[in-house]
Parts: structure tokens; C-alpha cells; sequence
């Protein structure tokens, strides 16, 4: 007797599923071309970038370009680090290129998948940035990763907190460049503190890859950047905020004791924008994270702190 919920769960496939299935035709079609890039010579490989580009400024689409791309990005890595990608991994490279978030687990190779969506989004020139956790994996994944890029004909160069301004822009003007989230976001306030655009570090945004997202994108998010010229008359907003701390009650915040950190609640940030409103030291029409108020949300910040 057949299962009614089966052969109703076989006629209605889950979303997920049929992603899966429309990404696995694009799979099939990278492995078409794996005999031919495999007979390639390796000069060949930078001649093939080129090629690739020119179809891409011809006005050729990217995603036609992808098979392609994708197949060449496989065999560099299989001749230069003898590294060769699963097709689960070619699935998620798709994934990055659309924009969407891939869930792999550790040792399933993240840093080799990324490198199939960076090679194919640096061909048009403007740059892809790849955002890491820490200096220490930005600087290993640009010289590791670096080999397979170099090995295509496309340059690949890192950010880190000891580098200068020449050293920062020689490295933001790769075609693939590898820094943190905190370097890249410092360097943006940074030169928007400059008094000419010939003196900015980083050129125009075009496509980011973030590895480790939900670190990046939910727990790192929470720590504002600030950084500031001269001080200008802040003391007064010191004895604002210590007034508006002592009214605050449980449900407001969040205590990670393992962390030693303190952070507002969803609750919380309503009670602090209705004190600071009252207060008048915010506008009635603003939010607690608005840009205006970022100074505000850092004493906050640093009010808490235990």
C-alpha cells in the first residue's frame, strides 16, 4: 500500500530541494568542461582569464561565464595545491555567487570553495573583497589561496593592522583582496576623514564574500566602530548616559558572565531611546542606531561594561 504523505512529499519538494536540484544542473555543466581544461597547458590558464574577460566586457553574461570559470578554478587548484573541489563544494561556490549564505561544516573546505565565486566575480576588474575573523587568516588565505589566483593571472593581496596607507591601497587595488571585518570598516571611516579622494585607501565596493557569517554579521556586528578627530565637548554626554544606566531593569539587558559582557536587549534599546528622547538628547524621529547617534549607542556601550 503506498504512503499517502510519501507520494505527497515526492509531488511537493521542499524549497531547499528544489535549489538544490537547479544548482546541480550547473554542476553537470562545470563538469563538462573538466577534460577540456585538464588537457590545458599551465600557460594556457592566464590566456583563458583573458578571454574570459573579454567576453564579460562584451557584454556576455557573468552566469554564462560561470561553467567555465568554475571548471578552470578546479584544475588551478588541483595542479598548484592538489587540491581539487567536490561538487558539494562547487554547490556552495554557486551559492556565494548569488549572494546567498552556504552552512558547510568545519574541514569541509571553506577557504577552497570561496575561491570559485572570487575568481569569477574579479573578472570585470572592480575588485572582490573576501572578509575573514582575524588578521592572522586574511594574510594565510591570501598567500595559500593566493598561489591559485596567481596560477589564473589575477592578482590577490591582504589587509592587516601593521600595513600603511601605500601598502593598504597597493593591497585594496587586487583584484582579490582578503581583510577583517574591523580593517575594512576602519579603513572606510578613515577615508571619509581624508580631505581628498587621491588620498582613500580602498576603491569603489563591488562584491564581498564573508566567511564565517554568522560571527561576522551577528556577534561582531554588535561592537560599533568608532573612531574620532579631536575631542569636542563630550564631557557633558559622560553625566547624560549616568543617568540614563541606574533606570534601566533586568529584562533590558543581556549578561554573558563567561564573556564578561553586557549587552542591550530589543527591550532595552526601546527603554534607552524613550530616556534619551525625554532627556532630550535625542531626536523624537531617531533611532538608537541611527549614524547621527553612534556616539550615543558607544557611551551606552561603554556605560554597560562592567
Amino acid at each position: 500500500m503506498i504512503n499517502p504523505l510519501n507520494l505527497f512529499s515526492k509531488l511537493l519538494k521542499s524549497s531547499n530541494q528544489k535549489e538544490l536540484d537547479r544548482i546541480s544542473k550547473i554542476v553537470k555543466k562545470v563538469n563538462s568542461f573538466e577534460e577540456e581544461v585538464k588537457s590545458l597547458n599551465n600557460i594556457d590558464f592566464p590566456i583563458r582569464t583573458k578571454n574570459l574577460k573579454e567576453r564579460l566586457s562584451n557584454g556576455e553574461n557573468i552566469n554564462e561565464l560561470l561553467p567555465e570559470a568554475f571548471a578552470l578554478v578546479r584544475e588551478a587548484s588541483s595542479r598548484v595545491r592538489n587540491e581539487r573541489h567536490y561538487d558539494v563544494q562547487v554547490i556552495g561556490g554557486v551559492a556565494l555567487h548569488e549572494g546567498k549564505i552556504a552552512e558547510m561544516r568545519t574541514g569541509e573546505g571553506k577557504t577552497l570553495t570561496i575561491t570559485l565565486a572570487a575568481y569569477l566575480n574579479a573578472l570585470n576588474g572592480n575588485g572582490v573583497h573576501v572578509v575573514t575573523v582575524n588578521d592572522y587568516l586574511a594574510k594565510r588565505d591570501s598567500i595559500e589561496m593566493g598561489e591559485i589566483y596567481k596560477f589564473l593571472g589575477l592578482s590577490c593581496g591582504y589587509i592587516n593592522n601593521e600595513q600603511d596607507d601605500y601598502e593598504r591601497k597597493k593591497n585594496y587595488s587586487r583584484d582579490i583582496t582578503y581583510a577583517t571585518n574591523s580593517e575594512l570598516g576602519f579603513d572606510y571611516l578613515r577615508d571619509n576623514m581624508k580631505y581628498s579622494p587621491d588620498h582613500f585607501v580602498q576603491r569603489p565596493f563591488y562584491y564581498a564574500i564573508v566567511d564565517e557569517v554568522d560571527s561576522i554579521l551577528v556577534d561582531e556586528a554588535r561592537t560599533p566602530l568608532v573612531i574620532s578627530g579631536q575631542a569636542e565637548d563630550s564631557v557633558d554626554l559622560y553625566y547624560t548616559i549616568d543617568k540614563v544606566i541606574p533606570k534601566l531593569i533586568k529584562n533590558d539587558y543581556e549578561l554573558d558572565e563567561k564573556a564578561r559582557n553586557i549587552s542591550l536587549t530589543d527591550v532595552g534599546i526601546s527603554h534607552v531611546e524613550i530616556l534619551l528622547k525625554e532627556m532630550k538628547v535625542m531626536d523624537e524621529d531617531s533611532g538608537l542606531f541611527d549614524i547621527k547617534n553612534i556616539s550615543l549607542l558607544h557611551h551606552i556601550n561603554q556605560a554597560l561594561i562592567p
